[in-house]
């Protein structure tokens, strides 16, 4: 099925209502709650490296654990060296068969087990099949026209840019398979070395003022997240 430009405006609705009972490898992929059985959006968090870590509907986004296991010495400052370590740690949890490389059927593994979120099922759909209402406005209708802006003028900066795709729906760069997006030579076998460079790309992007460092309540928010904050508040209001 050839996908239509409007389509593309639903992408993220049919990502963030792929849910898959697959198991994701195991707690070390994931961490946290797997709620990938539930409905609705998934309290889901894709680090920049491409881990996911999950929580149950109604915990704290995720994104915390992702922080806490990264920052190495507990000091709430994430460096670019525990950074980039935490990028080269989830490269050997997809080594399988520790070779020393991610080849081509480690990274199909990835996509199709590990974080299947980002590989949402389109094919066979009509338009706005699939679409979680969650990202349309507060009758149910449009596409929520804040996820992929720039920072607003007032609060925190927001993950990502026009229309984020597939693990750029639940991280804070719009990378839409960050693991892929590693091998640089197109060859289907990724490095330690390429993991550690795309780390420094990562991060460099994300430390915008230059700090050397990067603090949790400074990183911006994903699509996902500020999707599941205007649930919650909804929710907090009684609202449906």
């Amino acid at each position: 099925m050839k996908i239509r430009p409007l389509i593309a405006i639903g992408l993220a609705g049919v990502a963030l209502a792929a849910c898959s009972t697959r198991d994701p490898g195991g707690p070390a992929f994931g961490g946290g709650g797997d709620d990938r059985r539930g409905h609705g959006t998934p309290n889901l968090f894709i680090s920049p490296a491409g881990q996911p870590f999950r929580a149950r509907q109604g915990q704290p986004y995720p994104v915390a654990q992702w922080f806490q296991a990264a920052d190495a010495d507990h000091d709430g400052r994430l460096t670019r060296a525990e950074f980039r370590a935490d990028a080269v740690a989830f490269f050997q949890m997809l080594d399988a068969n520790h070779d020393g490389v991610i080849d081509g059927f480690e990274i199909q593994h990835y996509e199709q087990d590990v974080a299947p979120e980002i590989n949402p099922q389109v094919e066979g759909l009509r338009f706005g099949e699939g679409m979680d209402l969650a990202l349309g406005d507060e009758k149910g209708g449009s596409r929520d026209p804040n996820i992929g802006r720039g920072p607003k003028e007032s609060g925190r900066e927001e993950a990502g840019d026009q229309r984020p795709e597939g693990a750029g729906l639940y991280g804070l760069l719009n990378e839409p398979e960050p693991v892929a997006a590693t091998n640089v030579r197109f060859d289907s076998r990724i490095a330690p070395a390429d993991f550690a460079a795309a780390a420094d790309r990562r991060f460099d992007a994300l430390d915008k003022k230059g700090l050397g460092y990067l603090t949790l309540d400074a990183l911006p928010k994903t699509p996902v997240q500020r999707v599941l904050e205007r649930i919650a508040a909804r929710k907090a209001k009684g609202k449906p």
